[in-house]
């Protein structure tokens, strides 16, 4: 193995010199700097992580937090798009991603117990139980973390502004001529709660009565179980117009019971998504969805947690809202017309 001392001995410089070089060091002329650089890389230096550990007391490894009770898991597209961002932002500042989990081994450890075993710099939690004990022992431990889609009082969290996009939601239907909205909610988390709350004063300030039968208990990412609320809906005497549905996914499984019934979208029912995956383009028509900005919800959670792992004096607890878009597809009927 290559040590600094070797390239020291073949460059004729100190020991001090070439780890300036390699750590970057402003000190060092940049032409020699530069020269170092080339014989480390040409004699197949690679950096120690022990002895960078011990000199920076630093690992430059950040962990992530990923609990997905649905099983959708990494093949999810929201989820997947701000986990690769987070892992793109995290290695252009040098920092390595590691999954946090109960299971390790034949061991059953609890978050915070991993993320010390692996010995992270900071961790980021998203899609987890955040009332489960572990997940708030870990965010009140010493260990730096931003949540995301939770807040937690005096600690950083990334949100996607559920509250402004459900409102755009009922704005626009409200000026397609719809007044009779379903509402499919997904599992009770904040995120549900931001969003059913914001349903409810978009329609009261549209002086929109809103049915109960209209409100619907659902699950993310779960087509099947939306597809069984849609008939229950489709069912009713007074049906509603247009249905609004958890998630791009869960949408999926409207659309097929709607399909069964023999009706057209949206010339018999209007629907709309949330989300805005890919996929929510693709189809025909092209799904009225809210799309989230998941690469910037991923790129500026791994940026503020490497800013509070980096200089912790000056890094305040913030909340972070991340705004979206509606994109209106063609899943709405004008019914002013």
């Amino acid at each position: 193995m290559v040590r600094i001392k070797d390239i020291a001995t073949k460059c004729g410089v100190s020991i001090a010199s070439v780890s300036k070089a390699l750590s970057g060091n402003s000190d060092l002329n940049p032409l020699t700097a530069e020269h170092i650089r080339e014989v480390a890389k040409k004699m197949g230096y690679v950096p120690n992580s022990s002895a960078r550990l011990l000199k920076t007391n630093r690992s430059y490894n950040i962990g992530v937090l990923f609990v997905d009770d649905t099983s959708s898991g990494l093949g999810h597209e929201y989820f997947s798009s701000i986990l690769n961002s987070i892992k793109e932002e995290a290695e252009s500042n040098g920092y390595d991603i590691t999954f946090i989990s109960h299971r390790f081994k034949n061991n059953s450890l609890t978050f915070y117990e991993h993320a010390k075993y692996r010995n992270v710099d900071g961790v980021i939690i998203a899609s987890v139980d955040f009332k489960d004990k572990e997940v708030i022992e870990l965010v009140e431990s010493e260990i730096p973390t931003v949540t995301i889609d939770y807040e937690f009082n005096g600690k950083t969290s990334v949100v996607s502004d559920n509250v402004q996009g459900e409102a755009d939601i009922v704005e626009y239907l409200v000026k397609m001529g719809h007044r009779k909205i379903a509402f499919i909610k997904g599992d009770d988390t904040s995120v549900t709660q931001k969003r059913l709350t914001s349903f409810y004063r978009s329609c009261k300030d549209n002086g929109i009565e809103v049915k109960e039968e209209y409100i619907k208990d659902g699950r993310y990412h779960l087509p099947n179980i939306s597809g069984v609320i849609t008939r229950e809906l489709l069912a009713l005497d007074d049906k509603p117009t247009v249905i609004i549905y958890p998630d791009d996914y869960s949408l999926l499984g409207g659309i097929t019971e709607i399909e069964k019934h023999g009706l057209k979208i949206p010339d018999d029912i209007s629907i709309v998504g949330y989300d805005g995956i890919k996929l929510s383009r693709l189809l025909r028509p092209i799904i009225t969805t809210y799309v989230q900005n998941s690469t910037e919800i991923g790129r500026k959670s791994a940026k503020k947690l490497i800013e509070l792992i980096e200089t912790p004096k000056t890094a305040l607890p913030e909340t972070i809202f991340v705004k979206g878009y509606l994109q209106e597809g063609k899943t709405v009927k004008d019914i002013n017309k």
